[in-house]
């Protein structure tokens, strides 16, 4: 099995690894900086380097407990050492947005008692679902949207722990994605905290502070029915 590095330190840009197995455009490596598309958050791309040549990394997926990195040419490929380079602007980009959808979340979660039901992370952009806020105004949005902001810009700063399952489902506060929601085989969560203001389960890559993510701007608000809205964001 890979070992994922990503989920240990997402600035790690770069790492020495093998190829174990070539199936195809499928290439397999011992441990991995790529993030596999999933939890709503887009797959990163790069390049694998072996003998000199650069071979584009064009999506990395998560099948059947496996971790697969798509590349163009497989055919300039062998088993064996390969340096890994995630393209890091677009992963930068997807960690600030990734950690701006946690902050949103707490934000209408403490204000309205809203939950995420739904979300989709890109490099320039992000959505997410919410609940219980179809019926405010503008001028509540726009409050709600300063509040994001200030929470921002207060640097709190982001940490990853993680626990038996057993452990996890006791955690208190304000993890609104529930743990038990999570199949049963997986038998450790990884918990993402912000601070003093927000820990959930997730598997995804964040920034270090929230300062970081820069300012968010709502784009859209779009109501998806049954109680859901859609805010779709981006980071300036």
């Amino acid at each position: 099995m890979t070992k994922e590095l990503f989920l240990e330190d997402s600035y790690l840009k770069t790492c020495e690894t093998e190829i174990t197995a070539i199936d195809g455009d499928k290439v397999s490596l011992d441990q991995t900086v790529f993030y596999p598309a999933g939890g709503g958050q887009e797959t990163d791309t790069g390049v694998l380097i072996q003998n000199g040549q650069e071979i584009a990394v064009t999506k990395v997926k998560k099948e059947d407990g496996e971790i697969y990195h798509y590349v163009s040419e497989p055919e300039k490929l062998r088993i064996g050492p390969v340096n890994a380079q995630v393209d890091w602007q677009r992963r930068e980009n997807l960690m600030k947005h990734h950690t701006l959808l946690h902050v949103i979340a707490t934000v209408f979660n403490g204000e309205r008692d809203s939950l995420c039901t739904g979300n989709q992370i890109y490099p320039d952009k992000a959505r997410i679902d919410l609940t219980g806020i179809s019926d405010l105004d503008q001028k509540e949005i726009d409050r709600l949207v300063d509040k994001v902001n200030e929470e921002i810009a207060r640097n709190h700063p982001v940490s990853t722990r993680t626990l038996p399952r057993e452990e996890a489902e006791g955690v208190s506060g304000a993890i609104k994605t529930v743990v038990n929601l999570i199949p049963e085989s997986v038998k450790k969560v990884r918990l993402v905290k912000i601070d003093d203001i927000d820990e959930q389960a997730c598997g995804g890559t964040h920034v270090r502070e929230t300062g970081e993510i820069g300012r968010f701007v709502l784009d859209t608000t779009k109501n998806k029915g049954k109680g859901i809205t859609r805010l779709e964001v981006h980071v300036v």
